[in-house]
C-alpha cells in the first residue's frame, strides 16, 4: 500500500477492521509533521461497553515511556551531569562489584547490556527492594555488547541513574526536561481513572485495570519507572511527534538528537538508537512503509510513536490491544497496515 496514493479514509479503514476483529476496543491516531497533524481521529470505546474515546482519553503508553525517559537521559548527558560511557558501578550504590558493574549507560540505552528481556520478576518478587535486588544479582545471560536483547530491566536501571544524577524524582525530571518543554501538560505517571482507557482484566490484580499502569513490574516498583508507566492523551503525543520531526528543538541540541537517533548497533541482530528502535529490515513492527532511517518505539498495550525524518512525518497510534486480554496478536498486523497506509498518504 505504501506505493499507492492513500488518504485518511484508507487509514481509518485499517483501524475499523481492527475494531471489528476486536483487536482493541478503542483507538486514536495521528499523522503529521513539524507543523502539527495532517489527519487524526478516534474510534471505539475506552472499554467494551464503555464510553467513547476522545480528546479526554488517557492511554497507557507502556514502553513508549522508554524514549521519553531516554530524552531525559540525553538532556542530562548534554548538561554534563552524565556520560554515555559511565558505568553502573560508578553511578548506583550496590553496583560497584558484580557482573553489572561495568555496564555503560550507552549499553542500557541500546539494549546491548546483556540484561534479559521478558522476565516476569513480579511473579516471584513482590516488593520493590526484592525486584531491584533480583535485577542486580541475577547473572547476565549474555555478554554485554554481543547482541541486542530488548530489556525493560535496563530502563528500570536508567530511571534510577537519571534520578541519581538529576537529583530529582523521575516524574519531576520527565516534566522539567521533556513534557513542560514540549507542551505535554497532561502526560503523567498518575492517570485519572475516570479518563483512562482500560487495559487488561488482570487475574493477578483481580480486576479490570483502568488508570493503573498495565506493566506488573512497574506496579511492584511502586514509583515512576524508566521502562513503563506514562499515560497521555493523543494531543500530547502529537506535540511530541511534531517536536521530534523538528529535531527535538528546545529539548536537545541538534547534534545530541542526531547521536540519539542514529543506528548504534550496526552488525548486531537489530537496529537500535539510544532509547529508540530503528526500522529493522526484517520483522519491523511498523513494516516497511516508514523509511530506513526512521525511528520510534512501540508499547505492549498497543501504542506506538514513529518518526520518519526523510518524509518529515510522525505517526502516532494508540490502542488498548490488551483489553480484555493480552492473548491476541492481531495488533501486529494492524500496526504494520497502519504505518504502511500512513506512509502512503498523499502529500
Amino acid at each position: 500500500m505504501s506505493g499507492e496514493r492513500t488518504g485518511p479514509a484508507e487509514l481509518r479503514d485499517v483501524l475499523v477492521g481492527g475494531l471489528e476483529r476486536q483487536v482493541f476496543s478503542g483507538a486514536a491516531w495521528s499523522v503529521g509533521g513539524a507543523d502539527g497533524p495532517r489527519t487524526r481521529g478516534f474510534l471505539g470505546t475506552s472499554r467494551w461497553g464503555g464510553p467513547a474515546v476522545g480528546e479526554h482519553s488517557l492511554w497507557d503508553l507502556a514502553s513508549v515511556t522508554k524514549p521519553v525517559v531516554g530524552l531525559v537521559v540525553m538532556a542530562l548527558v548534554e548538561s554534563g551531569d552524565l556520560s554515555l560511557e559511565q558505568t553502573l558501578g560508578g553511578l548506583l550504590p550496590g553496583y560497584a562489584t558484580g557482573d553489572k558493574a561495568d555496564l555503560t549507560v550507552a549499553q542500557l540505552m541500546t539494549h546491548t547490556s546483556g540484561l534479559p528481556g521478558a522476565t516476569p520478576l513480579w511473579r516471584t518478587h513482590s516488593t520493590r527492594s526484592a525486584l531491584l535486588a533480583a535485577i542486580r544479582d541475577t547473572p547476565l545471560p549474555a555478554a554485554p555488547g554481543t547482541r541486542v536483547e530488548y530489556s525493560s530491566q535496563g530502563f528500570i536501571l536508567l530511571g534510577l541513574v537519571a534520578e541519581t544524577v538529576g537529583r530529582r524524582p523521575l516524574d519531576v525530571l520527565v516534566r522539567d526536561l521533556v513534557t513542560a518543554v514540549v507542551g505535554m501538560p497532561e502526560t503523567t505517571y498518575a492517570a485519572d481513572p475516570a479518563r483512562a482507557v482500560s487495559t487488561e482484566l488482570c487475574a493477578w490484580r483481580g480486576h479490570l485495570v483502568t488508570g493503573q499502569v498495565h506493566d506488573e513490574n512497574a506496579v511492584v516498583l511502586g514509583a515512576p519507572g524508566g521502562h513503563a508507566g506514562l499515560f497521555a492523551p493523543l494531543a500530547d503525543l502529537e506535540r511530541l511527534g511534531s517536536r521530534l520531526v523538528a529535531g527535538a528543538h528546545g529539548v536537545l541540541e541538534p547534534e545530541t538528537f542526531t547521536l540519539m537517533t542514529r543506528g548504534h548497533t550496526d552488525g548486531l541482530n537489530l537496529r537500535r538508537g539510544l532509547a529508540w528502535q530503528g526500522r529493522d529490515e526484517i520483522g519491523s513492527p511498523v513494516g516497511t512503509g516508514p523509511g530506513p532511517t526512521s525511528f520510534g518505539h512501540t508499547g505492549f498495550t498497543g501504542t506506538s510513536l514513529w518518526v520518519d525524518p526523510q518524509l518529515g512525518r510522525y505517526y502516532v497510534l494508540l490502542t488498548n490491544r490488551v483489553h480484555p486480554s493480552r492473548a491476541g496478536t492481531g495488533i501486529v498486523g494492524v500496526r504494520r497496515e497502519f504505518h504502511d497506509a500512513a506512509a502512503g498518504l498523499s502529500r
